[in-house]
């Protein structure tokens, strides 16, 4: 009797389901023919839509110089695609986003086939709203704010440059559309799961967990589950593209990823109603393909290599991964190491840490960082520039000698390249991308250094400090060679178009 009742409450959820998904569809035919008229496209036989999830398009890091880079081409390459942004930027409108990207990236966008959808539910991807299972709450919040974006329009190729995997299953459910994805770094990882395990305090494993046995071990589980739900929902996937060769290893782990217990436990409760939902795809990806970032190197490369500045350089978003407070303690042990750093003469040295800040909470940050600063009794030669202009940033490249970056697992490092574009000597985390990718050896000659704590970040600025003038050039030479010649932006599209987008949204 309860399991006849189960199965029809069951069947009647599905058929309520069925009925929305069927509407939703029916309805987004009009949606296109109004969106090509509001472009002023006369003829749509050939259009096609591509759609970009991206609720943090006008933040201004890293991960937004590759969305607009990558649609910069397509309007370039291919005129007749349209290319529509999923936003929550609510408080900008299309024009603003345009000079922004300009003033910021100095990529040219045109406005005649680019198309902004504002979602209203962003909060519910903000970590703030999510203080206790922050990845589950986001990611919870993603699937419906990613059926915010499909009800306003179904595109013909869905592509989330952002790192929200879970709304594949909701896209695949709702439009039956390919599905592709460039992922900047995994939402979870093995390396996450080996911290919980062995219960070492993190950004992602606070003390109060690391501290405690019982919540490590529940920790452990929630992680397992939320494991297996996100390789599920990465296998939703066409077509996947990585930032490094960090990410690559992680993503096709997580690919692979099987667990036969979840599994088993789906199968005999009324859980199989997801695996009939979102069932795994035959010619869903065995791997990802690494197609690192877009950097535009151009003006960067003509800065001169000499008379640089006693400047060590930060620029990145202030948000908690990057780890600005790490960045202090270092500037605060070379000049408690090196004293004759300090002050305001011809050998002092300068700490400046250029970032933008996207929200309360961004701007918190740089507050405590500022506190933290006094406190180190050091803020006399620390400077915050915040949400600075692509030409102050530029300005800061041309004249700084040291870049640095604290970030631990850092999947890429799209400002360490742009360090070594513009000749300042990176110093980067022993970690990610800045490891494997970047800071690697030209013709067998150092480009950078890399540190792993305040004392060893130390020594690698002391060493750059101290290099003879012949030496410091032969680096500063070095590393602008590898940059540009290994991720400038013409290598970005040439991997961009060698994912098989075109496959998916042409066939």
């Amino acid at each position: 009797m309860a399991w006849g009742l189960t199965g029809f409450l069951v069947g009647l959820l599905l058929a309520q389901l069925v009925g929305r998904v069927l509407g939703l569809r029916r309805r987004n035919a009009q949606k296109r023919l109004q969106l090509f008229s509001d472009l002023g496209i006369a003829t749509t036989a050939s259009a096609k839509i591509i759609g970009f999830f991206h609720p943090y398009c006008n933040a201004g890091g890293g991960g937004e110089r590759v969305l607009w880079a990558a649609i910069s081409a397509l309007q370039r390459k291919e005129p007749n695609v349209i290319s529509v942004v999923y936003s929550g930027d609510t408080d900008a409108t299309k024009e603003k986003i345009i000079d922004k990207v300009k003033a910021r990236f100095d990529i040219e966008l045109s406005p005649r086939t680019l198309h902004f959808v504002f979602l209203q539910s962003r909060h519910l991807v903000e970590d703030s709203t999510w203080p206790r299972f922050t990845l589950l709450g986001q990611s919870l919040g993603s699937m419906y704010l990613v059926w915010e974006a499909m009800s306003y329009l179904i595109p013909d190729l869905y592509i989330d440059t952002m790192g929200y995997a879970f709304t594949f299953p909701v896209v695949a459910l709702l439009g039956n559309i390919p599905i592709g994805a460039y992922v900047h770094y995994p939402t979870i990882s093995t390396t996450m799961l080996s911290r919980v395990k062995s219960r070492a305090q993190g950004h992602t494993n606070s003390e109060s967990i690391s501290s405690s046995l019982l919540l490590s071990q529940g920790k452990l589980v929630y992680y397992r589950i939320f494991m297996y739900y996100y390789a599920y929902s990465l296998r939703q996937a066409r077509f996947l593209m990585v930032n490094s060769s960090w990410t690559k290893n992680h993503v096709d782990s997580i690919l692979r990823h099987q667990d036969t217990l979840l599994d088993i436990i789906h199968y005999i409760t009324p859980l199989i109603i997801l695996k009939l939902l979102f069932r795994t795809r035959k010619d869903s990806p065995r791997e990802a393909s690494i197609v690192y970032p877009s950097c535009d190197t151009r003006q960067m490369a003509v800065f001169p290599l000499e008379g640089r500045e006693r400047v060590i350089l930060s620029i990145a978003q202030f948000r908690p991964e990057k780890d600005h407070s790490a960045q202090l303690y270092a500037f605060q042990k070379l000049l408690e190491l090196y004293p004759e750093y300090r002050g305001s003469g011809p050998s002092a040295v300068k700490l400046v840490l250029v970032g933008g800040s996207r929200n309360v909470g961004d701007a918190t940050r740089v507050e405590n960082l500022h506190m933290l600063a006094r406190e180190l009794g050091i803020s006399d030669q620390v400077q915050f520039v915040v949400n600075a202009s692509y030409p102050d940033v530029l300005n800061w490249l041309s004249r700084a000698s040291i870049g640095l970056s604290t970030m631990v697992d850092e999947h890429f490092g799209i400002n360490v390249v742009e360090f070594m574009a513009a000749g300042v000597i990176p110093v980067a985390h022993a970690s990610g991308g800045p490891l494997l990718d970047i800071i690697v050896p030209l013709d067998g000659e150092p480009t950078g250094y890399h540190a792993t704590s305040p004392e060893t970040f130390a020594e690698a600025f002391h060493t750059v400090l101290t290099l003879s003038k012949e030496a410091e050039l032969a680096m500063r030479q070095r590393a602008r060679t590898w940059a540009v010649q290994r991720f400038s932006a013409e290598e970005f599209e040439k991997g961009w178009d060698e994912s098989g987008w075109r496959k998916w949204l042409f066939e």
